[in-house]
């Protein structure tokens, strides 16, 4: 099934790339929020004077802009030729 044009697909939101950045970057906003908001004193003296929940949060939000540039400056391209699924034959029955 052609639509006539050979133009090359991006793999787009099947990209692993995303969705890696999609859970890094939640857990990434949730620990900024939860290190700049909610950390009292008694955290901080547990973590010898480094709101580490801050830190990491902007740690996890680096590498997720990171990956998201990575997937849009050098996306997957699906090549032309493969098969879609419709028209991937069954593997033969069994022999008894």
């Amino acid at each position: 099934m052609t639509d006539g044009s050979s133009r090359p697909r991006k793999a787009g939101a099947f990209d692993i790339r995303l969705i890696i950045a999609l859970l890094t970057g939640v857990y990434g906003v949730v620990l900024t929020v939860m290190g700049a908001a909610f950390t009292t004193q008694a955290d901080l003296d547990k973590a010898a004077g480094v709101n580490i929940n801050l830190w990491a949060g902007i740690g996890l939000l680096v590498f997720t802009a990171i990956f998201v540039a990575w997937a849009l400056l050098r996306p997957i391209v699906v090549p032309a030729d493969a098969a879609p699924a419709e028209n991937i034959a069954e593997p033969p029955a069994p022999v008894e």
